[in-house]
């Protein structure tokens, strides 16, 4: 266990369980299941919030009994785990690749039923800081898959099939050549893998170091998820409609937390919830408010830029602020927007999204090592637009979320997966309404192109001058298929859309 958990919360095992688990099709008949023996990062600090406490707990991945039928040669037999509701494995190395392919199963807290296997994201590493920047060099930072959300869980089991040849062609395509699947629903049937054993040692070693499944609690948002009341806060077409908006946060405010509202004080007063949408006259005239002396004659006099959306803020999804690091870091300016989807699957609630937000947060801090979560905009499939990395939401915030291209961009995760599944129309008309007024601000227009220069990647050389679309996907900056073949199709009516906001 890496030494960062042992300096984080002094690792306690978790006390044994008396529960037997209830053994899937084709296990061991009467066999209790393992109880987790588990190292928990809590937030251990006096200034986390009561009422927002969250857990990590930490499982390192063990060689399986090899199973003929899957392949599988790490992970973890069926166990109980305390309750949790996103996982993710994480490894020592942020520069290894995972060549292979994570599965997991989970046991739904309520019903005590088993999922059938899903597939885990594995490419993540293309989410992060620029190399050489200050976070990436941290010393903190480690490998992982996208978190995955699989609601409120007590049971879990892993396995980890490699690639028999991660040169070669497989089953995944090209090398190289970036997959369009949505992890969550593209789980293969089986039963359970083999038990833990040797397995292969060969195949093991050919893993990244260090492999361990880390499963988030995103705790409690206090009396409520405070969602706010965005524009377009109804259902997306096909799913239910959303429960009622949660009420906003009360009590007193930590350090953090003030110095988190505050970057948002030219915008609302300190300890609110949501930042509220403004038209387009009263945009414009906050526009001269806050950049004025920047702006040219003709800027001021006619200046291009979207209504305000409503904003949820980090208190409104209940942030615990003492998982990200003190201070904030911003770029000179913002000059185009990344979009992403956080290939967390599809399978929530959009009152459910504060949850998944703080999940993101924590497994972004705790797991991950950042600074603080990746992304400085936050999207739902009923359109609510939530604040994401801390440091004011009209600011040119430094973000972690396209490798290469964090400096003068801002990233726009769609929360979801959107390789075969399109993301609702509401979600797209939030990211266009977004960037109307995000990249208005910095007087950008949406339907043009303009000029980056690559901070490294695996499309990029470190200081190669690139033209981009000033509305991209994640894929134009880094091989990657984010934000999922059916987001990225969408973006030229985001453009569109956008461009028509700012009244061109």
């Amino acid at each position: 266990m890496r030494g960062i958990l042992a300096s984080s919360i002094g690792v306690t095992c978790a006390a044994a369980l008396a529960l037997p688990l209830a053994p899937p099709a084709a296990a061991s008949a009467g066999t209790p299941a393992p109880v987790a023996d588990v190292a928990t990062r809590t937030a251990e600090t006096a200034d986390a919030r009561a009422d927002v406490p969250g857990s990590t707990q930490s499982l390192p991945l063990r060689p399986l009994t090899h199973d003929r039928a899957s392949g599988a040669v790490l992970g973890l037999t069926p166990r109980t785990v305390r309750t949790f509701s996103l996982l993710g494995v994480v490894w020592d190395d942020p520069s290894a690749d995972l060549h292979g392919r994570v599965q997991v199963r989970t046991r739904a807290a309520g019903t005590g039923e088993w999922t059938d296997w899903q597939d885990v994201e594995t490419h993540y590493t293309e989410h992060g800081a620029d190399p050489d920047s200050p976070e990436a060099a941290s010393g903190k930072v480690r490998g992982a898959t996208a978190p995955l959300w699989v609601g409120e869980s007590d049971g879990v089991e892993v396995r980890v099939l490699p690639e028999p040849d991660p040169g070669g062609h497989g089953e995944h395509g090209e090398p190289g050549e970036p997959q369009d699947v949505d992890p969550a629903d593209a789980g293969s049937g089986g039963g359970p893998s083999g038990g833990e054993g040797t397995g292969d040692t060969d195949e093991v070693s050919a893993l990244p170091a260090g492999m361990r499944l880390d499963l988030v609690d995103p705790g409690e948002a206090g009396p409520g998820e405070s969602a706010g009341s965005a524009e377009g806060a109804g259902p997306a077409e096909g799913a239910e409609p959303a429960e009622p908006a949660e009420v906003p946060r009360t009590g007193v405010m930590t350090a953090a937390a003030k110095a988190a509202s505050a970057a948002n004080s030219a915008l609302v007063p300190l300890g609110a919830a949501e930042i509220p949408p403004l038209t387009a006259e009263e945009t414009r005239e906050e526009l001269v408010s806050l950049r004025g002396p920047e702006l040219t004659e003709q800027q001021q006099a006619k200046p291009y830029i979207g209504p305000r959306p409503a904003i949820v803020t980090r208190r409104g999804w209940g942030a615990d602020e003492s998982l990200r690091e003190k201070g904030f870091v911003y770029t000179s300016t913002v000059k185009a927007a990344f979009v992403h989807h956080t290939a967390s699957g599809n399978n929530y609630s959009c009152a459910q999204a504060p949850s998944l937000i703080r999940g993101f947060y924590r497994y972004h801090t705790r797991s991950l090592g950042w600074r603080d979560i990746g992304y400085n905009f936050l999207v739902d499939k009923c359109g609510r637009i939530y604040e994401g990395r801390a440091g004011g939401v009209a600011k040119p915030v430094k973000g972690a979320h396209t490798l290469g291209f964090n400096s003068k961009t801002t990233g726009i995760a769609v929360i979801g997966s959107y390789g075969s599944k399109k993301p609702s129309s509401k979600a797209v008309k939030a990211v266009a309404r977004l960037t109307a007024w995000k990249l208005g601000l910095h007087g950008r227009n949406p339907k043009k192109k303009t000029s980056l220069t690559s901070g490294g990647g695996n499309l990029y050389a470190k200081g190669t001058k690139v033209k981009m679309k000033v509305i991209s996907g994640h894929r134009d900056g880094f091989n990657t298929s984010c934000p999922g073949g059916k987001l990225y199709k969408k973006l030229s009516s985001v453009r569109s859309k956008a461009a028509d906001y700012q009244g061109r």
